[in-house]
């Protein structure tokens, strides 16, 4: 009896400190990511330095997206620390007269790992897809900053189920 007296306490600190340690104490010094960008998050806006119509219905929109009804682009990011992206390539090129001409190409698809702390999420893998985006209230901000016939930045939200 006298040996399960003095083993108890010493068996709880062991139990005790074993489940007092989580994901959210960091490990090593480094801190844990900030899950709130997890969700399936949708392109809103593809931001031009200028704005340009391209599908000349007489309404200029430095929103490519407002331009090109082609484009569209999904960011999956999951609590597994893994992520999947899917968007359409634009090509934009100039022509005369300070016009510049616009069109959909091909569907670029990557995955890897992310990480993200309160201002950015950094994206690793996917052959550079994404490198890291700007966390803005509810949107992460792709910022390119290109003048035309390149892109400003790329635009998400997080879709609302």
């Amino acid at each position: 009896m006298k040996i399960s007296k003095k083993v108890s306490p010493f068996f709880l600190a062991i139990v005790f400190m074993m489940y007092s340690c989580g994901l959210d104490d960091g490990v090593d010094g480094v801190e844990p990511p900030n899950f709130d960008v997890l969700g399936l998050w949708d392109l809103v806006e593809v931001n031009l330095s200028d704005a340009v119509d391209i599908d000349l219905d007489g309404n200029s929109s430095s929103n490519l997206m407002d331009e090109l009804d082609c484009i569209s682009g999904t960011l999956l990011i999951d609590g597994d620390l893994v992520w999947t992206y899917e968007q359409t390539d634009i090509s934009i090129t100039p022509i005369t007269g300070n016009q510049f001409n616009a069109i959909c190409t091909d569907t670029i698809s990557a995955t890897g790992t992310w990480f993200s702390d309160e201002t950015e999420v950094t994206f690793d893998g996917g052959d550079n897809a994404l490198d890291r985006l700007r966390i803005s209230n509810n949107q992460l901000v792709n910022d390119v900053g290109q003048d035309l016939p390149g892109i400003q930045s790329f635009v998400y939200e997080l879709r609302q189920f």
